[in-house]
C-alpha cells in the first residue's frame, strides 16, 4: 500500500450493506466459533466457482482443522459466510472454523499474545494494528509465497491487486483486501433547499459554513471518541495539501522521523482544524462522543458535515430519514484551485506466524482473490474491492460513484494506505482531540505526539 496509484481500474461495485463500523461494534452481539456450513448464505444466490486445474488440485487435499477470525463491522459478515461457505464446498475434508463477531479482536487477543491464533485473520476493528502484528512477529512472511502466487482463475494476485500490499522494512506480510477513502460527507437535499454551496475547497467550505451556522445549524461533528476520523479525513489530507501534495511526508511520519511531524505543513494543516474552532463550527458534543451518536446528528440534519469513510450510509442504513441524498468529497482542506487528496485506508488479510494449517490459509487466500469473490464482496459487504474490475455497469449509489469519480481522477492525490505506530497513531489521536476544544496548541500537538516518537524509536 506504498505507491501512488491511479485508480482507474478500481473494483467498486458498491451496494452498501448496514452494520457497525469497523474500529467500533458490529450488528452481532457476540462472537460465533462455528464449523462453517456447506450451504451458501441465503442472503444472496450461489454462484458457480471456477477452480483452475492446478489450484482445484492442491485445494482437494486439504484436510484437518483450519480457523479463520473475522471482524464483524461496516461491512457485515454475508460475504464472509458466503466465501467460507463456498471453500468448504471445495473441500469437503477441510474442517473450518468460523471465529467472528464485533468482539472477536477482543476476545481473541489473549490467543494471540500466547501463541496459540486462528490461521487466518482478517485485519481490521479496533485492537487489531499490522504494523504492531509485524512489529511482534505474529504474521507470516509472505514475501516469497506472493511473488508467484495464482488465484484460483490463474491469475497472479500481484497482477489484480487494485493497490499493492504494503511493504514493512521490504517485506509483506498481509494484503488488502477492502479500499476506502476517508472524506466529508452532507445531505445534497439539505443543501438544495437551503441554497447551500457545496464545498470544493477550505475556502469555500469556510464561507458555506458561515451560512450553516447562521442558519442555526452546527455546521461539522466529528467522532471524538475516535478521532482517527477527523485524522484520516481532515488531518492528514491538510498535511498532503500544505506539503506541496506529497505524500511521502505521512509516510516519513510512519517512520518515526522526527522531522516529518516538525515539518511546517503538520503546523499548517493543525491550524486549519483550529480555524473551525475558533470559529465555532465544530459541535461542542464531538467531545468524546461516539460515532453512532454523531452519525444519528448528521442524519437529522443537526449538523452539516461530518467526516467518515465510505461505509458510512451502509453502517446507517436503517436510520436513514427519506429523501436523505449523501454528498462526498475525500478532502476539503486543499487551497482554492488546489487538488482533491484522497486518503485511502485497506482492510487487510494474513496468514498467523504460529497458525497451524499454513497450507490451508494460502489456500484460502488464493480462493478469495479471485474476481469472482471481488464481485460476490461488492454486493454482499457493499464495500470497495481492493481487486481491479470495471464499474460502468455498477448499480452503486450516487456517493460512490462521486468517490470513483474523484479516486479515477489524475488530478486527485491519491495517499496510499499507511500505518502508523500503534503508539504514535494514539498520541495523535489524543493530541487531535484535545487541540479541537482547546486544550493545546498546534505547537504542543507537535510536542506531545514526537515525544512519544522519540520513545518508541529508542
Amino acid at each position: 500500500m506504498i505507491m501512488k496509484k491511479k485508480f482507474a481500474a478500481l473494483g467498486i461495485a458498491v451496494i452498501m450493506a448496514a452494520v457497525s463500523l469497523t474500529g467500533c461494534g458490529g450488528s452481532n452481539n457476540g462472537d460465533s466459533t462455528n464449523k462453517a456450513s456447506n450451504t451458501p448464505s441465503n442472503s444472496a444466490p450461489a454462484a458457480e466457482t471456477t477452480v483452475a486445474p492446478d489450484a482445484e488440485k492442491e485445494t482437494a487435499k486439504l484436510t484437518g482443522d483450519f480457523e479463520i477470525q473475522y471482524f464483524v463491522g461496516g461491512y457485515g459478515d454475508k460475504w464472509w459466510k458466503k466465501v467460507i461457505a463456498d471453500f468448504q464446498a471445495a473441500n469437503p475434508e477441510l474442517n473450518i472454523k468460523e471465529s467472528a463477531g464485533p468482539k472477536i479482536n477482543d476476545q481473541n487477543r489473549p490467543r494471540w499474545i500466547g501463541g496459540n491464533p486462528p490461521d487466518f485473520v482478517y485485519i481490521d476493528g479496533p485492537v487489531l494494528n499490522d504494523r504492531q502484528m509485524v512489529e511482534d512477529g505474529q504474521l507470516e512472511d509472505l514475501t516469497d509465497w506472493l511473488k508467484e502466487a495464482k488465484n484460483i482463475d490463474g491469475d497472479l494476485i500481484t497482477d489484480i491487486l487494485a493497490q499493492p500490499a504494503q511493504q514493512f522494512d521490504g517485506k509483506v506480510y498481509n494484503i488488502p483486501l477492502v479500499l476506502n477513502s476517508w472524506g466529508v460527507f452532507w445531505n445534497k437535499a439539505l443543501f438544495k433547499e437551503k441554497g447551500y454551496t457545496e464545498p470544493t475547497d477550505f475556502q469555500s467550505f469556510l464561507d458555506v459554513s458561515e451560512k450553516i451556522k447562521a442558519d442555526g445549524i452546527t455546521p461539522f461533528i466529528h467522532t471524538g471518541k475516535y478521532p482517527y476520523y477527523i485524522n484520516g479525513s481532515i488531518l492528514y489530507p491538510a498535511i498532503v495539501s500544505a506539503n506541496n501534495n506529497d505524500f511521502t511526508i505521512l509516510q516519513d511520519m510512519a517512520a518515526n522521523k522526527v522531522e516529518a511531524f516538525e515539518s511546517p505543513a503538520v503546523l499548517a494543516a493543525l491550524n486549519k482544524i483550529v480555524a473551525l474552532r475558533d470559529k465555532g463550527f465544530i459541535d461542542k458534543a464531538s467531545i468524546q462522543i461516539n460515532h453512532t451518536d454523531s452519525q444519528m446528528l448528521f442524519l437529522q440534519n443537526k449538523d452539516a458535515f461530518i467526516p467518515n469513510g465510505l461505509w458510512l450510509p451502509n453502517e446507517m442504513a436503517k436510520d436513514i430519514p427519506a429523501g436523505f441524498d449523501f454528498g462526498f468529497i475525500p478532502s476539503v482542506t486543499q487551497e482554492a484551485g488546489g487538488k482533491v487528496v484522497a486518503n485511502t485506508s485497506t482492510s487487510t488479510v494474513a496468514i498467523a506466524k504460529k497458525g497451524k494449517n499454513k497450507e490451508a490459509a494460502k489456500a484460502f487466500l488464493q480462493f478469495i482473490f479471485s474476481k469472482q469473490q471481488a464481485s460476490q464482496w461488492a454486493e454482499l459487504s457493499g464495500a470497495p474491492s481492493n481487486i481491479k474490475g470495471d464499474i460502468s455497469a455498477s448499480n452503486a449509489p450516487s456517493f460512490v460513484k462521486d468517490a470513483a469519480k474523484y479516486l479515477t481522477d489524475p488530478n486527485t492525490v491519491v495517499i496510499p494506505t499507511i500505518t502508523y505506530n500503534a503508539d504514535v497513531d494514539k498520541a495523535m489521536m489524543d493530541a487531535t482531540d484535545a487541540l479541537t476544544i482547546s486544550t493545546i496548541t498546534p505547537e504542543e500537538w507537535v510536542k506531545r505526539v514526537t515525544d512519544v516518537v522519540k520513545k518508541v524509536s529508542k
